[in-house]
């Protein structure tokens, strides 16, 4: 079969990498190549970065309304092409087809129309000084920003990068997972044919170490946007502190799910079943460690149980299916590490484990991973503290709030928390005491893009969303002018 060939995108070309070398990357659902991918070095990247560079004076100058009008066609072409983005989404990351068509390409296209209307309707901040003179603000964009983006949620995370990084008047240099570059090639032929100016945003594909490495050392470049894993994420840190770069890091997750006696017990176990095990597991706001109330705790489990047996595991382009593959024959080794680690830690398999025995034709050769669920583990255990990013959750019961209050806090992270309590009070107690960015009471992955989105301690450095997107892509100065 002869394997889709994916080049670089730089100043609105598609080009090959320098010296010529590519990789190949694998459809996780049947375990074989499906595409050659660049696999581009630091001369690679300076060549985007050049492109960028030229393009910033003109596109900084730019109306809010003339960018405006460009990110909502870009919406509305990621619309149009939704059946083609959400196949591609699949076939290179592994998830359900469905869940590509309902969740990630809308609220990619979301992202533009966002950010669209956000910048025309901002208000800069002004103020009097009697008898001195007159102040306010302006916000202006910062340059060539460095955007890389992770392999779980591909087009949704690269365009919330993206757009709001274009929307202030930025350009960028872009580097998507290695694993998963289909839709953000796909995404260049739209950003095209919106108009975008050539040279706005540039596509280098390629590995951490090669292509992404290389944007966040260039001293060109000011600004770096990452989401991934934590160490990656601090050797950002390590590498951009002499530089004086501006980070936004989203970094990793050991999300708690608290569950107490009086909560809706049909909603709470529905809706942990999608924190748990929805995208393979492979999202990091996954609830990944849950804590029950030991009254309600054996018909939680039971519940939770069942609903797993139920979930369909399989090929990912029938609409039914419930859970896809894991993203690359490493990840379903290292999940399946951990929970090889979990039984020797002393825990209990009550579902899961395994691959499924269902699979038939070439799936059989897939990553797939039955959900996983696990017991009888203490909360030192490293299976119920380092992340796993797979279907894999651990269950434990506490007997008092307080006590679910230190079990969820008691983590070197701090991304989410999802509390299930039909008590209004006792929400907002709790909420208030947990460690983490986002908490979530009675629902999980209710997204609001005004809202702050970001991570406490190695969960990560700074928030986007709303008005902290516009902050964190532009640099806020203040002008006075005498009286």
């Amino acid at each position: 079969m002869q394997l889709l060939a994916i080049d670089n995108f730089i100043n609105n070309e598609h080009v090959p990498p320098i010296h010529d070398s590519y990789f190949d990357t694998f459809e996780p659902a049947r375990g074989a190549p499906h595409a050659k991918i660049p696999n581009s070095s630091k001369d690679d990247v300076e060549r985007a970065y050049e492109a960028a560079a030229a393009a910033f004076p003109g596109w900084s100058k730019t109306s809010r309304a003339e960018r405006a009008s460009i990110l909502y066609r870009i919406a509305d072409l990621i619309d149009a092409r939704r059946e083609e983005f959400a196949q591609a989404e699949s076939k290179d990351q592994g998830k359900p087809v469905e869940l590509a068509r309902i969740v990630d390409i809308p609220r990619a296209a979301s992202n533009f129309r966002f950010f669209a209307g956000k910048i025309l309707h901002s208000l800069e901040e002004a103020g009097d000084l009697p008898g001195v003179g007159f102040s306010y603000t302006q916000r202006m964009p910062i340059g060539v920003a460095g955007l890389i983006s992770p392999w779980n949620l591909p087009l949704y995370l690269l365009t919330w990068k993206i757009a709001p990084c274009i929307a202030c008047g930025n350009t960028a240099v872009c580097k998507p997972s290695e694993f998963t570059s289909l839709t953000a090639y796909l995404l260049c032929s739209v950003l095209k044919e919106a108009g975008l100016p050539a040279g706005v945003v540039n596509m280098v594909f390629g590995t951490g170490m090669g292509a992404g490495q290389a944007i966040v050392e260039h001293p060109g470049i000011p600004l770096i946007s990452f989401t991934g894993g934590t160490v990656t994420g601090s050797k950002i840190s390590v590498t951009s502190a002499p530089l004086f770069k501006k980070l936004s890091l989203e970094l990793g997750g050991k999300n708690a799910n608290i569950v107490f006696a009086d909560c809706d017990l049909n909603l709470a176990v529905s809706t942990s079943l999608k924190s748990s095990f929805s995208n393979q597991g492979e999202i990091c706001l996954c609830g990944s460690r849950i804590f029950v109330e030991r009254p309600l705790y054996e018909s939680f489990l039971k519940g939770l149980i069942e609903g797993a047996k139920a979930l369909k595991i399989g090929d990912p382009t029938k609409k039914d299916t419930n859970m896809g593959a894991l993203v690359s024959k490493e990840h379903w080794d290292k999940v399946v590490g951990y929970i090889e680690l979990g039984v020797q830690e002393g825990g209990k398999i009550e579902y899961g484990g395994r691959k499924p025995s269902s699979l038939e034709g070439d799936f059989k050769n897939g990553y797939f991973l039955e959900p996983t669920i696990i017991s009888g583990l203490t909360p030192a255990c490293r299976t119920m503290r380092e992340e796993i990013f797979g279907p894999v959750v651990t269950i434990y019961a506490f007997d008092t709030e307080d006590e679910a209050v230190r079990l969820a806090n008691d983590s070197e992270y701090g991304l989410s928390c999802s509390v299930w309590t039909e008590n209004g009070r006792r929400a907002r107690r709790v909420a208030g005491a947990i460690q983490a960015g986002t908490v979530w009471v009675n629902t999980w992955m209710a997204r609001d893009l005004r809202m702050p989105f970001g991570g406490m301690k190695k969960s990560g450095v700074g928030r986007e969303g709303g008005e902290h997107s516009l902050e964190f892509y532009s640099e806020l100065k203040t002008i006075c002018l005498a009286d």
